[in-house]
């Protein structure tokens, strides 16, 4: 029926003169005529035959459009195959790429990249721009290959993502086969010596640096794959299996792209406990507590190199559309965003298939208000969860007094596993309770606030910074605060750029031994101990350690008086499930609010800007935030200041939770558009 149609979004209608129409309406002619039984009646009358199929226009469900098929190549098609030729079939192998992209992107280069600045001899900046380099190659091709990949073989396009973050992975490990065997260098002396090797200021380049473009080069190829998986991957689920499920499917395969960083964390820590040229059978003589160790870091890449192109075959298998594609589209209801203002106007099937085309589409798109009121709320939460899953490690450590190891891997423990069940609980929300697109929009509202209420366990858990010898103590009363040098260090010439925490039998923590005053250490017992220590208040001096197991200070941290640490992990844990279960709704709000033809561009649009506004500026923003309490900076030999090494723990606090009250502020305004009206219409 006509009247049935609705009214078409003017987002999805091609500008072009040459675009066929047919005889419009006006909005109010068309509420009549679906309200009016007798024009009901006169609609269902067989005196008007409906167009030939060549001109039926009206959905994107007709029926040359959905090439079903069975799976295979070309007449090649075993029976074997067909059993994989369904939603489950595609969904297991989309789920084992999502999971191998976030091992190797968001696993193994993470946890490499401190390893990779030693090797390679890079700074930060440097290895900053490595870790940048797959969002910036995913903004760059996002809008071309959600636009071209929408009317083309999406499983073959997935079977491209498996050649381009194979080959990614494959790149990114070169350097170490062509950098030659690892030196170990010298050992350092942390203990106060009164004459010590003089160390100059020098900038010298290494040749090694000269890596950093191969590095960045596999980033470039990893987000080249990256960018398929997430747009046209998500829209051939979305087009097999029905509206209610959808949901359900999406949110499974998002949580395996947040499992997969759990694995690369696990496997590249395994691995780096392997020394790096492990393939070359070298016997060493130092062990992981040797600040001169290197791990195996490149194995991980390799074996994601193998297992990506494992899945190019299975992926050119799946035809163009499953089995069953058309009938379950006949049956959706197409909830986009609707404008009064605009007549009914037809799309053209051809649109889309130029170059030229292209920002006709992006402008049409980006005149839908509930779409792009959704990408601002997408990005506003991705900027905050992306600044938490940098610093969260480290604001644990600080907070809590614990070492950056056990702090890094109860960090991803609470992040993991919140993040995977947050995504699958609201895809499974939004099926099971068989949402519209409006009241899926409302879920996602009523999440967000129920995190941000938890967020308050920020303030709640804080706890007061440890005493720090010439930060927030004096060192037994003399010295200044501020200034890490007293009478009783003055002459160990110790290095401000040489941080080793050392815990005093006071209770008082300090830089490194050399700053504590200590002499003499042990190093057959775990934790490394000290004695000697002049700057240490003790009662009279250790000869020897055969005298006294009571040693003055021990390595590491001071043991934290705060007992918060449970309470905070388990609060921000239902924090994580709440932030993350409108996830999955939000996709899946984007995809029913924008034209059938265009939710692949919709998704790259969104991955674009959510990368550009949350993803990149995210960490910056709270690297910058975070480094405003910093109490001490690390001071190089050339006097340039560098990491932070102590922060004001209240102050991190308040300021975490006033970035999260501010991005709520945005997140609500933009979540305004359940308000807006939306039309639901048959796709007839």
């Amino acid at each position: 029926m006509k009247g049935a149609e609705g009214i078409e979004n003017p987002a999805f209608v091609p500008s072009s003169p040459d675009t066929p129409r047919h005889l419009s309406a006006s909005p109010a002619q068309v509420e009549v005529s679906s309200l009016n039984p007798d024009t009901q009646e006169a609609d269902s009358q067989p005196q008007e035959p409906p167009p030939p199929p060549s001109q039926d226009r009206s959905g994107p469900q007709s029926q040359p459009e959905f090439e079903e098929g069975p799976c295979g190549w070309g007449n090649f098609h075993p029976e074997c195959l067909q059993r994989c030729n369904t939603p489950q079939g595609f969904l297991l192998h989309y789920c084992l790429l999502a999971l191998t992209q976030g091992i190797v992107v968001n696993g193994l280069v993470n946890i490499s990249i401190s390893t990779i600045e030693k090797r390679y001899e890079m700074k930060s900046s440097l290895t900053g721009l490595i870790s940048s380099s797959y969002d910036i190659a995913f903004c760059l091709l996002s809008l071309f290959v959600s636009f071209f990949g929408e009317k083309g073989h999406k499983p073959r396009w997935l079977a491209f993502a498996s050649f381009m973050i194979g080959l990614g992975a494959l790149v990114f490990s070169l350097p170490h086969f062509f950098s030659g065997k690892y030196k170990l260098g010298s050992v350092f002396e942390d203990t106060c010596l009164t004459a010590r090797n003089s160390t100059n200021c020098t900038s010298s380049t290494s040749s090694l640096s000269n890596y950093l473009y191969v590095f960045i080069l596999g980033q470039l190829l990893l987000g080249t794959g990256g960018t398929p998986l997430y747009t046209l991957g998500t829209a051939f689920i979305d087009d097999s299996v029905s509206t209610h499920k959808s949901s359900l499917y999406i949110g499974i395969g998002y949580s395996m792209s947040i499992l997969g960083p759990a694995i690369g964390y696990v496997l590249g820590g395994q691995l780096l406990t392997m020394y790096i040229d492990v393939a070359i059978g070298q016997s060493i003589d130092i062990t992981e507590n040797d600040p001169r160790w290197l791990g195996a870091w490149w194995i991980g890449f390799l074996l994601a190199w193998v297992f990506a192109w494992s899945l190019i075959i299975p992926f050119s298998w799946f035809p163009k559309h499953l089995p069953g594609t058309a009938k379950i589209q006949a049956g959706k209801i197409s909830q986009a965003h609707q404008d009064k203002n605009s007549s009914i106007q037809e799309e053209d099937e051809n649109f889309g298939k130029s170059i030229k085309d292209f920002p006709t589409a992006l402008k049409n798109l980006m005149r839908n208000t509930v779409y792009i009121c959704l990408i601002l709320s997408t990005t506003s939460e991705a900027l905050i969860t992306t600044g938490f899953a940098t610093f969260l490690p480290k604001f644990i450590e600080n907070q809590f007094g614990i070492s950056s190891s056990f702090a890094a891997t109860l960090g991803g423990a609470v992040l993991i596993p919140g993040a995977a069940l947050g995504q699958v609980l609201g895809g499974a929300f939004v099926s099971k309770f068989k949402m519209t697109c409006k009241n899926t929009m409302k879920f996602a509202l009523f999440s967000s606030g129920i995190a941000l209420l938890l967020s308050s366990v920020f303030i709640y858990a804080k706890c007061e910074s440890q005493p720090f010898a010439g930060v927030s103590e004096l060192y037994n009363g003399t010295g200044e605060l501020g200034n890490l040098t007293a009478p009783c260090n003055a002459n160990c010439n110790c290095l401000q750029s040489y941080f080793y925490p050392l815990c005093g039998g006071d209770g008082i923590q300090y830089f490194s031994p050399c700053f504590a005053g200590c002499k003499n250490s042990v190093t057959t017992r775990q934790p490394q101990s000290y004695y000697n220590c002049s700057c240490v208040g003790k009662k009279a001096e250790i000869t020897s350690a055969a005298e006294s197991f009571a040693f003055e200070a021990k390595a590491g941290k001071c043991e934290s008086q705060c007992a918060n640490l449970p309470i905070f992990l388990g609060i921000f844990f239902l924090t994580l499930i709440f932030t993350f279960m409108s996830g999955t709704p939000i996709t899946m709000s984007i995809l029913r609010c924008v034209n059938y033809r265009q939710r692949s561009l919709a998704l790259g649009t969104q991955f674009m800007l959510l990368r550009l506004l949350g993803t990149i500026p995210g960490p910056i923003i709270f690297g910058i935030v975070i480094d405003s309490t910093c109490v001490l900076w690390d001071i190089n030999e050339c006097g340039i200041k560098g990491a932070c090494q102590i922060y004001d723990n209240v102050k991190m606090a308040y300021m975490l939770v006033a970035i999260i009250l501010f991005d709520y502020v945005f997140h609500e305004e933009s979540t305004n558009f359940s308000k807006v009206p939306i039309r639901h219409e048959k796709i007839s």
